[in-house]
């Protein structure tokens, strides 16, 4: 019986609780029954040593060299409010803004 966190993500509450019933008497499913979505769907991962979240990957794109740029725009940013710059803010901020975009839009 293995299954990903994505297949058990994508069951509903009443086929959760069918799998929990059938895994036995467990710790972390007490109550299993009564449990939500939410709260039924991290501990059958800790049952069956699953990570609780789903993995984003960024393809197409040079993570690091975004992420290095975002840091360097966060320093430009705070020498800017420290000196009360507001055009060199206000363009740390739009920089920081756009790269962090281009991380989202390269996830998948």
């Amino acid at each position: 019986m293995a299954f990903s966190y994505e297949e058990l993500h994508g069951k509903t509450v009443v086929q959760l609780r069918d799998i929990a019933e059938n895994l036995g008497d467990h710790p972390a499913l007490h109550g299993f029954s009564t449990m939500h979505k939410e709260e039924l769907l991290p501990a059958l991962c800790d049952v069956l040593e699953i990570e609780a979240h789903v993995h984003h990957e960024i393809v197409g794109i040079d993570k690091t060299k975004i992420k290095a740029e975002i840091t360097q725009l966060k320093a430009e940013r705070d020498s800017a409010l420290s000196s009360g710059d507001r055009i060199a803010y206000k363009k740390a901020l739009r920089g920081i803004h756009h790269r962090k975009g281009e991380l989202r839009r390269h996830t998948i």
